[in-house]
C-alpha cells in the first residue's frame, strides 16, 4: 500500500488525535449518545431518489481550508451554507470535520446538520472503530473510508460497524488497483478522487477510466475537479450522476447560487 507522504502525516496526527479523544470520551458514552439519536438521514437513498428523477445527485461540501489552498472561505457559515445548498438542490451534505489540516470541527457538521433536511456526510480521515461511534453520535449518516489510508482487513471492519449503526459509506479510491479493493466490499457507493495526492493535479479522466470495472448496480461518485456546466455534461455521457463538489463553491460569493449555475 503506497500512501502519498501528506497522507502519511495526516493519518500519524490522527492516531495521536485518537488517543487524546479516548482519553477525553469514552466509547461506553458515545454508545449512549448514538443511542438517544434519531435513526440516520438515509445518503445512498438520497443519491439514488436524484438520479431516477434524472437530475444531478449532488454532495455539497461544507469546507473552510485544505492543506493546498489555504483558506477557501473567510465568511465561513455552516448553517447558512448548509441551508444555501438545500435551496439549490443539493441531494446530500459533506462536511470537513478534520481540525489540523482542514479547519474543520464537529460543531460545524452538527450547525449543518441542524439547518436542513439533508442526509451528512462526516469528511475525515477514519482509521478506527472511535471514529464512525463518533460520526453517529454528532449526528453524521454517512462516514468516508479512504481506501489508500486502510487496510483489507480495516476496510471490512470499519465497514461492518457503519452499518451496526446504519450509516452509509462513501468508499473513495484514486487508481484501478484501489477500485478493485474497495469493490471486494459489495456496497453501493464508491467515490473516484480525481485530484492526485502526491501531486495535487486533477483529472477528469481519472474517472472515466475506472468506469469499466464497475458494476452497473454501484453508484459512483465523482470527486474534485468539477468546475463548470460542460464537466457535468460530460459525466453525464458517460453515465455519471453523482458528483462531490467542494472547492467550487466555497470560493464563489453565494455556494448555492454556484451550485445552480453548475449543475442547472
Amino acid at each position: 500500500m503506497s500512501t502519498p507522504d501528506i497522507l502519511i502525516k495526516i493519518l500519524n496526527r490522527k492516531k495521536e488525535e485518537i488517543v487524546q479523544r479516548r482519553a477525553e470520551y469514552s466509547i461506553d458514552a458515545l454508545l449512549t449518545q448514538c443511542g438517544r439519536l434519531d435513526k440516520p438521514r438515509g445518503f445512498v437513498r438520497a443519491i439514488k431518489t436524484c438520479i431516477e428523477k434524472n437530475q444531478s445527485a449532488v454532495i455539497a461540501e461544507i469546507k473552510k481550508a485544505s492543506p493546498s489552498k489555504g483558506i477557501l472561505r473567510a465568511d465561513f457559515q455552516p448553517a447558512a451554507i448548509a441551508r444555501s445548498y438545500e435551496q439549490a438542490g443539493a441531494a446530500c451534505l459533506s462536511v470537513l470535520t478534520d481540525v489540523d489540516f482542514f479547519q474543520g470541527c464537529e460543531r460545524y457538521l452538527k450547525e449543518a446538520r441542524a439547518a436542513c433536511n439533508l442526509p451528512v456526510l462526516r469528511k475525515d480521515f477514519i482509521i478506527d472503530d472511535y471514529q464512525i461511534h463518533e460520526a453517529r453520535a454528532m449526528g453524521a449518516d454517512c462516514i468516508l473510508l479512504i481506501v489508500s489510508a486502510l487496510s483489507d482487513e480495516q476496510l471490512y471492519s470499519l465497514s461492518k460497524t457503519a452499518q451496526q449503526h446504519d450509516l452509509d459509506v462513501l468508499v473513495e479510491v484514486h487508481d484501478r488497483v484501489e477500485l478493485l479493493r474497495a469493490l471486494q466490499l459489495q456496497l453501493p457507493l464508491i467515490g473516484i478522487n480525481n485530484r492526485n495526492l502526491r501531486t495535487f493535479d486533477v483529472s477528469l479522466q481519472v474517472t472515466l477510466d475506472m468506469l469499466a470495472d464497475i458494476p452497473d448496480d454501484t453508484v459512483v461518485v465523482t470527486e474534485s475537479g468539477i468546475l463548470c456546466a460542460a464537466d457535468v455534461a460530460l459525466m453525464h455521457e458517460h453515465n455519471v450522476h453523482a458528483f462531490l463538489v467542494g472547492e467550487a463553491f466555497m470560493k464563489a460569493p453565494d455556494p448555492g447560487e454556484e451550485l445552480q449555475a453548475i449543475f442547472n
